[in-house]
């Protein structure tokens, strides 16, 4: 490892344990972000914190809907426990010929939205933006770490997506990603993040955005102010990251319970049940698992994107909720 790189991770680990009455009641701290918020305004620096892409860019665009199944597809069919499949090395699941089902843990990736509502289609979408391989580490390393609650990763998840950075997080949210992650990746928290703009910047931003990206830049601008407080609940940051109500559907060609098909050759699809659970179900061809051996479902890899564009991108996790490991599988799975 370089030395700037060495001296810049104990930079970070010796901020961590660096607690003051202004972290505390986000007073001198709050000051400098505000600071730092103007001067990245100041002098024609507005455009540049517009034009700056979000930390996952991933919208319906990216979803490729070809080859795509509707709802009706696998009708009638008993699904089994996706969790009962052997583990991959590097995790996810060894897939073998069959229909599959989990209900696992899922997170928010896109502050200023509402939840998932009856009737929204959701479909298979590549995490992207400068933040992908951090989020699908904190996704992955959380399997391992059952100490660390869900609320306090979607926290972790939150000041990432609003782009703070990682010496500006409150001491309980540097907690959680000292704990997934290691001391060199937490240096790819660095870099892309903004200040908190103060409220004349704000209008200023907002005018120039579309109607439809003014309450994310706002609510991602009050959540950096609290990922940087130290004391915000996980309930505060929820009002800003979820907007109430229900988005109206904007595309019928895309019904709840559609297939996506995967880039690896198979069937998937999601229920989410709230922003916090997802229910995935994949179907393989057994003529699929005949030529493509060695097939993984790895779910921090994608995201469930859903048509509406006021609902929430939910990223997919491993973790199943509530599993029951007496059941047995009812296939021979090699």
């Amino acid at each position: 490892m370089k030395k700037t790189n060495k001296h810049l991770i104990l930079w970070l680990i010796t901020c961590l344990f660096c607690t003051t009455a202004a972290h505390a009641q986000f007073g001198g701290l709050g000051k400098k972000l505000l600071d730092k918020g103007t001067e990245m305004a100041s002098g024609g620096g507005l455009n540049k914190i517009l034009k700056q892409p979000q930390a996952i860019t991933t919208n319906f665009k990216d979803v490729d809907k070809t080859g795509s199944k509707p709802p009706s597809f696998m009708e009638g069919q008993a699904s089994q426990p996706l969790y009962l499949l052997p583990k991959a090395p590097d995790g996810g699941y060894k897939l073998c010929a069959g229909f599959f089902e989990m209900t696992s843990k899922s997170y928010c990736l896109h502050a200023g939205t509402r939840g998932p509502s009856t009737g929204d289609g959701y479909m298979l979408a590549p995490v992207l933006g400068p933040k992908r391989d951090v989020v699908i580490l904190i996704l992955k390393h959380a399997e391992k770490h059952p100490e660390v609650n869900q609320h306090s990763i979607q926290i972790l998840l939150w000041a990432i997506i609003a782009r703070t950075r990682f010496v500006d997080f409150g001491n309980d949210i540097k907690l959680t990603a000292t704990k997934l992650l290691s001391p060199s990746e937490l240096l790819m928290l660095e870099g892309g993040a903004l200040g908190v703009l103060p409220a004349s910047v704000m209008d200023k931003a907002k005018n120039q955005l579309p109607p439809a990206a003014q309450g994310v830049f706002e609510a991602e601008n009050n959540i950096r102010q609290l990922a940087a407080s130290g004391n915000a609940s996980y309930e505060e940051m929820e009002k800003y990251a979820m907007l109430a109500g229900l988005a109206p559907q904007p595309d019928p060609e895309v019904p709840s319970g559609i297939w996506s098909l995967h880039p690896d050759g198979y069937y998937i699809r999601f229920y989410p049940h709230g922003y916090q659970q997802t229910t995935v179900q994949i179907y393989v061809p057994q003529e699929l698992i005949s030529t493509k051996p060695g097939l993984v479902y790895d779910g921090p890899n994608g995201i469930a994107c859903p048509a509406n564009v006021g609902a929430q991108r939910l990223a997919q996790t491993n973790e199943p909720l509530n599993p029951d490991y007496t059941k047995k599988l009812k296939i021979i799975c090699n």
